[in-house]
């Protein structure tokens, strides 16, 4: 998984990290296991949909959730230790926080009666370099002019690059990607993890640079119009065979600037799709403040037009200090519309920040601007933000309430790129 950068419009390799250093009670699981008893949040219910719809939750649940923290966790290799065993103590933690995760396969197969809730890891248009499918089906590698395969730009070093670029326009590449993705999801997982659900032609030579690879339909050099049309078209065919899986995609927000979400072929992407993950989420340090194009107000904008089409996002934030922690939980409720997930680095079994525990209950409206800062109240809470390249601001609050490490405040501080989550007393 990559992660998609707002500054250097390029991917980054995702950094998951350790522990998190949170000033804040972080639960050990024998105390997490004692509370095992609690409310378990509430899971999407999932309904039958025609072959072009996703998965939706009724109105009722979704105005319920719109305070909860739906958790989605990453088991990359470092959190084997917590999987390979199948033990009952990490699944029960595991089933009452993760909300989702994102495996892989065919590692976590036999695994998903263990923890039902996986979204199995996909990517979009990755031909490993080196594997049988690279030497069975070489036509379905792009390449550039003088006919040299091209890559997904990532991991590039000595010419090369690990993944090579599929041919997304070609129908027997997208039946072959159709076919495994059944096929893992006899597994038992709960739906796809596509990654490089990108609206934007990336497409690489061994040393990074972006090269348009050519368009098999014109023997020209590949447009960035076509390749959308392409991937919308393939993300289209995968939900309509696939019509009660959930599905997410990984996708670039910014993709297509200015006209992003006004284009028809991103909104066919957007609605091929159950949920659009945001890599990096509002920890992304290429946002900005104001209102230019890579502002955080646009990011907002564009989750706002996500929801308008029925979706929702994921913010996969990757902080793992207080600071920026608190910064996206308090964006995830900002935006929570109760079909929506957050995440962060180093949450595992052994190491749980206790302020995704928290139900601030229904939303009493939507985010509004307020003594300079972002609001949103609902029936538990408030929560606050200050964007990034703001100066800091000291706001005094309509009554007192508690922040999450259980102190009584009247007034909050709050830094540029942070956030405050304050339950009613």
């Amino acid at each position: 998984m990559r992660q998609n950068s707002v500054r250097y419009g390029r991917y980054w390799a995702a950094e998951l990290g350790c522990c998190p250093k949170i000033a804040a009670p972080c639960a050990s699981l024998p105390s997490v296991l004692r509370r095992l008893s609690g409310r378990f949040l509430a899971a999407l219910a999932l309904s039958t949909v025609i072959a072009t719809s996703a998965v939706l939750s009724s109105d009722a649940d979704l105005r319920i959730d719109q305070g909860a923290v739906h958790f989605l966790g990453h088991a990359d290799s470092a959190f084997d230790q917590f999987t390979a065993r199948r033990a009952p103590a990490y699944g029960a933690f595991l089933r009452r926080h993760m909300w989702r995760m994102v495996v892989s396969t065919p590692y976590f197969d036999n695994k998903t009666r263990w923890y039902p809730k996986g979204w199995a890891y996909d990517d979009a248009y990755a031909i490993y370099r080196g594997s049988s499918l690279a030497a069975r089906h070489p036509e379905w590698i792009l390449r550039d002019g003088a006919g040299s395969p091209l890559y997904i730009p990532f991991a590039c070093s000595n010419g090369t690059c690990a993944q090579y670029a599929a041919d997304i326009s070609n129908p027997a590449f997208r039946r072959y990607w159709i076919s495994v993705a059944r096929a893992e999801l006899r597994h038992g997982y709960g739906g796809l993890f596509i990654d490089d659900v990108n609206m934007e032609l990336r497409v690489g030579d061994g040393q990074g640079r972006e090269v348009a690879p050519i368009d098999p339909a014109t023997r020209h050099a590949m447009s960035d119009e076509a390749w959308r049309g392409y991937m919308a078209k393939f993300m289209q065919e995968v939900r309509s065979a696939l019509p009660h899986t959930e599905i997410v995609h990984n996708a670039i927000w910014f993709a297509h600037s200015p006209r992003r979400t006004a284009d028809p072929l991103i909104r066919r992407e957007i609605t091929a799709a159950n949920y659009i993950n945001l890599e990096r989420g509002v920890n992304d340090r290429g946002l900005t403040g104001g209102s230019g194009p890579n502002s955080l107000s646009s990011f907002l904008s564009y989750i706002d037009a996500v929801h308008s089409l029925g979706r929702g996002v994921v913010l996969d934030g990757n902080a793992t200090d207080r600071q920026g922690t608190e910064y996206s939980l308090a964006a995830y409720f900002l935006i929570s519309a109760g079909k929506d997930a957050v995440s962060s680095g180093g949450m595992t079994p052994v190491h749980w920040w206790t302020g995704y525990d928290i139900d601030l209950g229904k939303a009493l409206g939507v985010r509004r601007r307020w003594s300079g800062i972002l609001r949103r109240d609902f029936v538990g809470g408030t929560v606050l933000v200050n964007e990034p390249g703001a100066v800091s601001r000291t706001v005094e609050l309509p009554a007192t309430m508690r922040d999450l490490d259980g102190r009584n405040v009247k007034s909050v501080t709050l830094a540029p790129a942070s956030g405050a989550v304050l339950k009613r007393r």
